[in-house]
């Protein structure tokens, strides 16, 4: 497993390099087949002593992909933190192929643009390109939720069409199906 580790704003010691690499690489002896995993460290200037410290985690396993994301006043607690939920969520993601009764998953990356709106005008500060492979809405609701996204672009497998999935404010989940005109 490749293990990409970057700070944001903060200087990563030898012993914190050490320690998310001992917390981070238990996770694959639960899922073997784990081709990269990027951590992205970060220190926020809060009134929040709390919050300080941001340890944000991405697994790519064969092309389904697991975030989390963590808070904390400690580094070391927000890295323990965010190891904790990655685990749970190859769980889950474990217990969902056994239920189906199935292999992996159809390959699929990460879409996750973020604008910025500090200004009057908003504008497009990161993009990020993806491979869009075909699947059902009930897939596309599994990625959605092992992402912890609020929305998920995804080819319908029946339509052959881009479709777009969210959350809506009452829980359920909305579908967009895009009409040329």
């Amino acid at each position: 497993m490749e293990l990409q580790i970057t700070g944001k704003n903060v200087k990563l010691m030898p012993a914190v390099r050490t320690h998310i690499e001992r917390k981070l690489g238990k996770l694959g002896r639960h899922l073997p087949n784990i081709k990269e995993s990027k951590v992205e460290v970060s220190e926020e200037k809060t009134r929040s002593p709390q919050q300080r410290f941001v340890v944000q985690v991405t697994i790519d396993s064969g092309g389904i992909l697991l975030r989390a994301e963590e808070r904390g006043e400690n580094l070391f607690a927000a890295i323990d933190k965010v190891a904790a939920i990655m685990d749970g969520q190859i769980e889950h993601y474990k217990g969902k192929l056994y239920d189906k009764g199935r292999g992996s998953s159809l390959a699929r990356s990460e879409f996750s643009p973020e604008i910025e709106t500090t200004g009057p005008t908003a504008r497009v500060t990161k993009v990020k390109q993806f491979a869009v492979k075909p699947m059902s809405v009930a897939e596309a609701i599994d990625q959605m939720e092992l992402l912890g996204h609020d929305f998920f672009l995804f080819l319908n497998a029946t339509t052959e069409e881009l479709n777009l999935l969210y959350r809506r404010r009452d829980g359920n989940y909305g579908l967009i199906e895009p009409e040329l005109g």
